[in-house]
């Protein structure tokens, strides 16, 4: 079994009828695990198994539902090519890439024109796969002459509309001086004539409504139904009405009725108004993406046989050595060589001030390096730089759906053929109740409900909302991994926090240190800083770095052993060294009576105190202190403001940590917990009914992270807690967890008015159109502004200010 997720975009779907067949179409097929369609972001994941199923198949299924895979076309310029051979060979491997519809190679003019699925291969898995073969590919085409498809799709719209427009003007101005109180415009007598209303409203209908009437086909021919069968249904009865009304007046020489040319002409022109400010609204939604985007570097400076030589940022490979002047912006993630500056890093951390870094110090691409020139050397390159890896996570997060999308896509599935059954018995109604044999009188409701129900708000009300607040989120420092995340953390009741690295800096510094016996002080702070040098707990490197600052050096050891939440085991210099808590003493028979009643002032004083042995014999104490964020305070009275239980964690002993919760005020305090046990007190809380955010930043918290309801990792820490976790707080910051409940609470209440109004305006707007209340024009302004107010609405994320200034914090 081969299991493979890929994203790509889909173009035509116009509601969320046309997202949910695509998903239940796809579904049907063999192989198939998940399916995603987003309707805002025209984009699908499909999670699939690569022995029953390919690719190809299901781009084709998505063509015989009436969709199109959008697919882009690249020009390259080929290095390197000598023969006929080799153009076959490049065109062979292409070919063999999975999502790569076509392949022309030209060995005359060097190039090569490659067609291919978006978002499934890119230009960069192109250049590797040729430059695998020994050749090089550049593209012909910079970035500023693409023209993006978004914009080609807003300037066909734009075309439309404007032809659409003109053609509609006069008729829209003809039916407007049809009223009593209109009567004194002045109209020219040739708007009237139905040859001159025939032939403005024919191009509108089936030059401009082609469109409709495609996806109409397309969607039937499925057995389905969506938007622009709706469309197509109501605009035909009034234009062929017309036809029909008009031919009958001709042979039974009566004067000319009333024609509804001017209804399936505005109508039509309304809706692609609306389409026009639809696109225009959604593509905002992505800025965040775009802002993201913008802030990569375009080329490098790269020391290659001795000279420095200016590249694409696409060639940067691992291990290149790179030039970075001052004002300059750090290409990709690496560790400084050479040279020391001062870098700003507040895109990712948002920390305004600069970081001094050093040689031997790491850099984050696209940061700005302020005034030092440096040498560095690069270790991430490509997807694997920090900010590609924020852009996909905020990718991920824009395209995937929450449950609540969910419920609004079944709904909408089966909304179309309700209101087209709806609006027959209206029709049947209309034509043998009310007004018995009048099929004008009839049409009128018929068409308006057939216009005014498109479930085009529906559709566009969670995913817009998705967009808007995982982007606004992203500019605030808050990925949040998929929108069932940004939906489920509004409902946290229990915050636990981990504490080290978290609600303190994890930057502890030795404080105190005692000895007992005839050792001697700096030779036992030596042994023990040589023991200490082989673990990676923070506390062990503040007792390492101390001894280095006294200028002692590290002796050789061996036979090192953690004991995770208890302490050390070493052999150093000869001696059998140990450094750890009381139970790790009591358990080795080790007494140490003298230590406690110094150990326990230390603990007091909010201090981690540690017994150390020599051969078996207590020897003396050493005490770290770590200092509590600047904002830990002010952030956890921010979570208490919003009802939330707030809880620290930590492997240190209680005395300790229930002097750290007393300064930044958290009454709940579970401490001496061994990183295998911070899952089960997540479980634990989890039984009571509580649902649980756990906050963390290291290795131990993995599994507690992945456990809780919600977990979210501060950027700063390990790779594999930001792993574990749903959220990533890039700025270190616990006032960024109110900021994540808070921008929960706020999506989830922007998509609830989105959902709420789109349900009213649905509800209301047929019973009225049934009754005969609502003119089909009026309908069709209805329905296109709907979907554009939904989006509108989803726009005011965009502009959420959590917490205006430090003074709110506070």
């Amino acid at each position: 079994m081969e299991k493979e997720e890929v994203t790509f975009s889909i173009r035509g779907m116009t509601c969320a009828a046309c997202s949910s067949r695509v998903e239940k179409g796809i579904k049907r097929m063999d192989g198939i695990y998940d399916v995603h369609v987003n309707l805002a972001t025209e984009r699908a994941s499909v999670t699939f198994d690569r022995a029953k199923t390919s690719l190809q198949q299901v781009t084709e299924k998505i063509e015989k539902l009436g969709y199109e895979v959008q697919v882009l076309k690249t020009d390259f310029h080929v290095i390197g090519m000598t023969c006929a051979a080799c153009s076959n060979r490049i065109e062979k491997k292409l070919n063999r890439l999975e999502g790569v519809e076509k392949v022309t190679v030209n060995l005359a003019l060097e190039t090569a024109t490659v067609e291919y699925v978006d978002g499934v291969v890119t230009t960069t898995d192109i250049k590797e796969a040729v430059e695998k073969l020994g050749f090089g590919l550049k593209e012909k085409n910079d970035e500023s002459s693409q023209v993006d498809a978004k914009q080609k799709e807003m300037d066909a719209q734009l075309g439309k509309f404007l032809f659409a427009a003109i053609l509609t003007l006069p008729l829209f101005w003809s039916m407007v001086t049809h009223f009593e109180f209109t009567s004194f415009i002045w109209m020219p007598e040739m708007f009237m004539n139905p040859w001159v209303q025939l032939a403005l409203a024919t191009p509108v209908q089936f030059i401009v409504g082609a469109q409709f009437y495609t996806g109409a086909y397309k969607a039937l021919r499925n057995k389905s139904a969506n938007m622009d069968v709706l469309v197509a249904l109501g605009t035909s009865a009034a234009y062929f009405y017309s036809i029909y009304l008009g031919i009958e007046a001709m042979e039974s020489g009566n004067a000319m009725p009333d024609l509804y040319f001017e209804t399936s002409a505005v109508i039509i022109t309304l809706i692609v108004l609306g389409k026009l400010f639809e696109a225009r609204a959604k593509g905002k939604t992505s800025q965040a993406i775009q802002k993201l985007l913008g802030l990569q570097v375009k080329t490098a400076t790269v020391v290659r046989h001795g000279e420095a030589v200016s590249i694409p940022l696409e060639d940067v490979q691992v291990g290149d050595h790179l030039l970075v002047k001052p004002g300059e912006k750090i290409p990709v993630d690496g560790k400084i060589l050479k040279g020391h500056s001062a870098v700003d890093e507040s895109m990712i951390t948002g920390e305004s001030i600069p970081v001094d870094k050093h040689t031997g110090d790491e850099v984050i691409g696209s940061t700005m390096n302020k005034n030092g020139s440096l040498t560095m050397e690069a270790t991430k390159v490509g997807k694997d730089t920090a900010l590609s890896q924020i852009i996909k996570i905020v990718e991920n997060a824009q395209g995937s759906k929450a449950n609540i999308q969910r419920m609004t896509d079944k709904v909408s599935g089966i909304f179309v053929p309700v209101v087209v059954v709806i609006a027959v018995v209206s029709f049947l109604v209309w034509y043998f109740l009310i007004t018995p044999g009048n099929l004008g009188a009839a049409l009128i409701p018929t068409i308006s409900i057939l216009v005014i129900a498109c479930p085009c708000a529906l559709g566009l009300a969670t995913p817009t909302s998705i967009m808007a607040g995982s982007g606004r989120a992203a500019e605030l420092g808050l990925l949040f991994k998929g929108g069932e995340h940004l939906e489920n953390t509004q409902s946290i009741e229990t915050v636990v926090l981990d504490k080290t690295g978290t609600v303190t800096k994890g930057e502890p510094m030795l404080t105190d240190f005692l000895t007992e016996g005839s050792i001697q002080k700096n030779d036992l702070l030596q042994m023990v800083a040589s023991a200490e040098g082989k673990s990676e707990h923070p506390l062990a490197q503040a007792i390492v770095t101390y001894a280095k600052d006294q200028k002692l050096n590290l002796l050789e050891t061996s036979q090192f052993e953690a004991i995770p939440g208890h302490g050390i085991f070493a052999n150093v210099n000869g001696h059998a060294l140990i450094v750890g808590t009381r139970k790790l003493f009591e358990d080795q028979n080790i007494a140490y009576e003298k230590a406690n009643e110094p150990m326990l002032a230390l603990e007091k004083a909010g201090k981690t105190a540690m017994l150390i042995a020599v051969n078996g014999q207590y020897a003396g104490l050493v005490a770290v202190a770590d200092t509590v964020k600047d904002t830990s305070k002010q952030a956890i009275r921010r979570l208490h403001k919003l009802g939330l239980e707030v809880i620290m964690l930590t492997g240190d002993n209680r005395l300790t940590a229930e002097a750290i919760a007393k300064q930044v005020g958290i009454e709940n305090v579970v401490a001496q917990v061994l990183p295998q046990e911070k899952s089960a007190v997540i479980e634990r809380l989890q039984k009571e009914g509580k649902k649980v955010a756990m906050v963390g930043d290291g290795l131990n918290d993995a599994p507690a992270l992945a456990v809780a309801d919600i977990g979210m990792a501060i950027g700063t820490g390990t790779d594999v807690a930001i792993e574990a976790a749903d959220i990533t707080l890039m700025r270190g910051d616990l006032n960024s967890v109110a900021d994540a409940i808070m921008m929960s609470r706020k999506t989830m209440t922007n998509i609830k008015q989105n959902l709420f109004f789109a349900f009213v305006y649905n509800s209301l707007g047929i019973p009225i159109a049934a009754v005969g209340l609502l003119a089909p024009w009026v309908a069709g302004a209805a329905m296109a502004f709907s979907s554009v107010s939904v989006v509108l609405n989803a726009l005011r994320l965009q502009k959420t200010k959590l917490v205006q200034n430090e003074m709110e914090r506070s």
